[in-house]
């Protein structure tokens, strides 16, 4: 099996991604000859041209634009192992779990730590909190998460349903909708939705409002009138008091889950998943008592 170094494979994707070696020498912090030997050593080793070089343009070659749609892939999954394995192999080995704030379904949170305490192979639990929940997996910065689905990409994750969650309608206490008992889809038609990051929390579709990342600043941006948003039904509890939440009957429900890797042998994760899955069924089940 042939070998490629993780530097000729960041050298490539450099070039492939400027279609200029000067500018993507600079990028890299190097100068351009040692680059352009780079490539043609890769070039060498694979068999196969990845670059159409000419005096006035560089592109990529068929082969080249598999390397570069994979290769970037395989680079973070690198990077990614490495993180997990040094957090493993850490004199005082921890468990990062990431979600959004808020993002438990209500509640549920306190109820994972401690049947996870209660484990054998337990570790301290470090929570990492952002709408980048799901990113901060796929990179190594966490060994598990809490995401909302479909609206979080879990795509290529090992993933525990615990909870499904009926949607409401965050609007500010003097909208239209504030005082309904319930609204439909339809209803908010002429409304502003907030456009969401990749791996942001759920909101409802895309939107054609601005990109918002925080949790915050979407607060901020309904109670100001400037927008609403589509967010499962547990948020009600976190609501400023100049905001108010309508189910909205037709919004298909979001399934709260677990995530984590799918290469992961650990433990300490395996016992978190149980623990989860255990502490998820029994709090679903007080709520429907």
């Amino acid at each position: 099996m042939d070998v490629v170094e993780t530097r000729e494979l960041t050298y490539f994707l450099a070039v492939a991604r400027e279609l200029h070696f000067g500018r993507a020498a600079e990028k890299l912090g190097i100068a351009q000859p040692p680059l352009s030997r780079a490539i043609g050593r890769l070039e060498r080793r694979l068999g196969v041209p990845l670059l159409e070089r000419t005096s006035r343009r560089v592109a990529l070659t068929p082969a080249g634009e598999t390397l570069l749609a994979e290769g970037g892939a395989a680079l973070e999954a690198v990077a990614a192992a490495v993180r997990r394995t040094r957090r493993a192999g850490a004199d005082e080995p921890r468990l990062v779990l990431a979600m959004k704030p808020g993002g438990d379904g209500g509640g549920l949170l306190p109820r994972i730590l401690a049947a996870y305490e209660r484990e054998p192979e337990a570790l301290p639990v470090e929570m990492l909190f952002g709408y980048g929940a799901a990113d901060a997996l796929r990179d190594g910065r966490a060994d598990a998460a809490l995401l909302y689905a479909p609206r979080q990409d879990v795509t290529g994750l090992a993933t525990e349903e615990l909870m499904q969650e009926r949607q409401v309608v965050v609007v500010p206490k003097g909208h239209r909708l504030a005082g309904r008992a319930e609204v439909s889809m339809a209803d908010l038609d002429g409304e502003v939705l907030p456009r969401r990051p990749p791996g942001a929390g759920p909101g409802a579709g895309p939107g054609d409002g601005p990109v918002i990342g925080d949790g915050g600043q979407l607060m901020q941006l309904i109670a100001l009138g400037r927008m609403v948003a589509v967010l499962p039904e547990s948020m009600r509890g976190l609501l400023r008091d100049d905001l108010a939440a309508v189910p909205v009957r037709d919004a298909a429900p979001t399934t709260l889950v677990l995530a984590w890797s799918e290469a992961s042998r650990s433990r300490a994760l395996a016992a978190f998943v149980r623990a989860t899955t255990a502490a998820a069924a029994a709090f679903t089940a007080s709520h429907l008592r």
